[in-house]
């Protein structure tokens, strides 16, 4: 079993129910966002509800790379090895381009592709060092085609990490070091309290579906699979009056 794993972004939404459904499945735990009041919050819940678990908790800001690279290797340190790292720090501001709002997509951009660049390359250098590991991107069904308006930064950031990602699967193939994308559909959180769509799942069963992927180390998967597998094939493949109707 993949014994302590490491995610970011864990204070709140998706990385919030992912410590808790990891550690509700034995897992020991290194927890890591800005918001360190609402992550020792996420950390005093588990540990009430399991005394023994191991839940470590530090701030870190992915944009900070020196710091994502000083944090990886003290939690590291802490627990005696990272068996798994879930990449899933992520912003979700965006603006149409050309709008005004250069500051937003830059935002992002920096956040999800380029501090998940860091948290990688910081994920793998542990892994490389212990020549075992379960690195995990979260990606986005909105990573598989170009999304228009304010998403168009957020999905080609999501595409990336994905690609950086599948790069390291086709390089790792056959090593002891395994990668999974994962692309969740419309999951309830913080990110997107302000979206409103039938397909919309909470956020418990949604981040089980995530988590039943990722421990079954898939390569990939679209999260949960009803609706979102046929509806990623139907975004990505189909013609481009039809795909605008979609969205």
């Amino acid at each position: 079993m993949r014994k302590n794993i490491l995610i970011t972004g864990a204070s709140s939404g998706l990385g919030a129910e992912m410590a808790r459904q990891f550690a509700a499945r034995g897992h020991d735990l290194a927890l890591c966002a800005r918001r360190t009041e609402r992550l020792e919050e996420v950390r005093a819940e588990i540990l009430t509800r399991d005394p023994g678990r191991r839940v470590e908790a530090r701030a870190l800001d992915v944009t900070d790379h020196e710091q994502v690279f000083e944090v990886f290797g003290e939690l590291a340190g802490a627990l005696g090895s990272l068996d798994r790292v879930v990449v899933n720090a992520g912003s979700g501001k965006g603006a149409p381009l050309g709008a005004g709002k250069h500051w937003a997509n830059r935002e992002t951009a920096l956040t999800n592709f380029v501090g998940a660049l860091a948290q990688t390359e910081a994920a793998m250098e542990v892994f490389r060092a212990q020549n075992a590991g379960h690195l995990v991107m979260v990606s986005s069904v909105s990573a598989v085609r170009g999304m228009p308006r304010s998403m168009a930064t957020y999905a080609a950031t999501k595409a990336g990490v994905a690609h950086l990602a599948e790069g390291l699967r086709v390089e790792l193939a056959g090593s002891p070091i395994k990668v999974t994308v994962v692309y969740p559909g419309y999951i309830a959180s913080e990110m997107n309290a302000g979206v409103r769509t039938r397909f919309m799942v909470d956020t418990e069963e949604g981040v089980r579906a995530i988590v039943e992927a990722i421990e079954k180390e898939k390569a990939s998967a679209v999260v949960p699979r009803l609706p979102w597998a046929p509806m990623s094939l139907a975004l990505r493949y189909a013609p481009l009056p039809v795909y605008r109707r979609l969205l």
